[in-house]
């Protein structure tokens, strides 16, 4: 038996020696008409058109070289595995054999034919219409029962199994030496990542484009699927295998996926959209060992130029983002944010009922020698006036020292009698604000600049610009002609009383 085309040249068989290669196959068959058929089949086959007396048109396909052979035998194989109960549950026509002989390079198998066109993936529109019909039905080829394929021994590939063949893919592209370092590198980190492969086998055509799938228009000119070619993968594995075309179709991807997910009633994967893009830069790599292996320079060559301008447009690049990046992924990112204006002031104040003890400690310390204070300022104007009538100052190193509170310490943290919260508890206590409810003015951690007397006098707090150096008050501001205000010299008493127990001003 001849293998292989007997033209010179390697051309191509012409429609009519398919014709009569075909009444092998079709015993008895009489064709009235014959012509050349384009598949886009990257030169894997031979194929015409050919209309039987019947008025019944067919295609005719031989494989144009012994490379091609085990491709046409699988198609043959898989389209025997679709049953008419399984084409059943597709929304679309699958080519169905009519006829078969042969063997290797000199197989012959006869189809019918499914009206319709194609479109190149590099020209598939975004929008409604055409992306979202192509993606509907590749969810409904992954829809699929397994069983169609595991009873007819196809082949069956687990998550594990599809990592560790794009492992060894990947080992044997980096034998090569002509893949950059860069890649291999891109590469192997999404090998890496578990998230990425944990997904649900599903049937799938083991590659197929857009120029796989037939299209028509109905009577609103709205695109439907009406039949899917290139049966020859079929089996079960990734189904982010069937849409890594879509690195060649950017525009209609984001559609594609839509009809997809809208059509399947699959678990959602996630990381369907990173691995078929990895087959796609791998179809490069396998280009690449192809012709390593076979020892064509030319294959070799295109597939290098072809790495090294994927290495160009992925540079600095991962297909899986990755949270625990390297400093050189987190300086990338932080250069890709905008920057932005600084941000509005924050009320800081305590809102919730959470406290810092040690802090409350003190402020309570703090409230129980204001109130401790304001009992003994009496007795320490009744000495002021005697000694210091010209001034009105007051010395405060003549206020009583408790005894329960040695020097540097705080007294352990009290909440008795802290219940109380409205103002009318408050100031019958002399204590502070509640804990719960703070607003701006009364909180523990903010403090306003100035506060009014009851008058409705500005009072300076300590703290603010109008104290000295150390945040004392200046008793010499005071006017001794002035009448003196309880409120303010109890005030000022209390910080007095502060400072001598050694809590600074401001509450810390």
């Amino acid at each position: 038996m001849e293998e292989g085309p007997t033209y010179p040249g390697g051309m191509a068989r012409s429609p009519l020696i398919l014709a009569a290669s075909a009444t092998t196959a079709l015993p008895g068959a009489a064709f009235s008409n014959v012509s050349a058929l384009t598949e886009n089949a990257a030169g894997r086959f031979d194929a015409a058109l050919a209309r039987t007396a019947d008025g019944r048109e067919v295609v005719i396909r031989m494989p144009a070289g012994e490379e091609g052979a085990p491709d046409l035998a699988a198609e043959s194989r898989a389209l025997h595995a679709l049953t008419a109960g399984v084409r059943a549950l597709l929304p679309f026509a699958v080519p169905e054999v009519i006829g078969e002989s042969g063997s290797g390079a000199q197989r012959v198998l006869i189809v019918d034919r499914i009206e319709g066109y194609r479109i190149d993936p590099a020209h598939l529109p975004k929008g409604p219409g055409y992306a979202p019909a192509i993606g509907g039905a590749l969810a409904a080829v992954h829809a699929l029962p397994v069983s169609i394929v595991r009873t007819d021994g196809l082949p069956v590939r687990s998550p594990d199994q599809v990592r560790d063949d794009v492992k060894r893919l990947l080992d044997r592209a980096d034998a090569t030496g002509r893949v950059s370092d860069d890649l291999m590198l891109r590469w192997r980190r999404a090998l890496d990542v578990d998230e990425l492969w944990r997904f649900e086998s599903a049937v799938v055509l083991g590659g197929a484009t857009s120029s796989s799938i037939l299209l028509a228009d109905d009577a609103d000119e709205i695109p439907h699927v009406v039949g899917i070619l290139d049966w020859a993968g079929l089996s079960v594995g990734d189904p982010a295998v069937d849409l890594r075309w879509l690195a060649s179709a950017p525009l209609a991807a984001d559609d594609v996926h839509a009809g997809y997910a809208a059509a399947g009633d699959r678990s959602p994967d996630p990381l369907l959209r990173e691995r078929a893009r990895l087959y796609a830069e791998l179809e490069f790599a396998r280009w690449l060992v192809h012709g390593h292996d076979a020892g064509e320079t030319d294959v070799v060559a295109d597939a290098v130029a072809l790495l090294d301008a994927l290495a160009d447009g992925v540079r600095g690049d991962h297909i899986v983002p990755d949270s625990r990046s390297d400093i050189d992924d987190a300086m990338a990112l932080v250069e890709s944010v905008p920057p932005v204006s600084a941000p509005a002031a924050v009320d800081t104040s305590m809102q919730t009922d959470a406290y810092d003890p040690e802090a409350l400690s003190l402020y309570l310390s703090a409230e129980r020698d204001r109130v401790m204070a304001a009992e003994a300022l009496a007795e320490a104007l009744a000495n002021a006036k005697e000694s210091d009538a010209d001034s009105g100052a007051i010395h405060v190193d003549r206020l009583p020292v408790p005894d329960s509170v040695e020097p540097g310490e705080t007294e352990p943290l009290d909440l008795d009698g802290w219940s109380g919260t409205t103002p009318e508890a408050q100031k019958d206590r002399g204590q502070g604000p509640a804990l719960s409810g703070d607003t701006d003015a009364t909180s523990l951690w903010s403090r306003s600049a100035v506060s009014a007397d009851p008058s409705g006098t500005a009072v300076r707090e300590e703290g603010s610009s109008g104290d000295d150096a150390t945040g004392s008050d200046t008793p010499g501001d005071s006017d001794p002609a002035a009448p003196i205000d309880d409120e303010e010299d109890a005030a000022r008493a209390s910080r007095a009383a502060l400072r001598r127990w050694g809590v600074s001003g401001d509450g810390s």
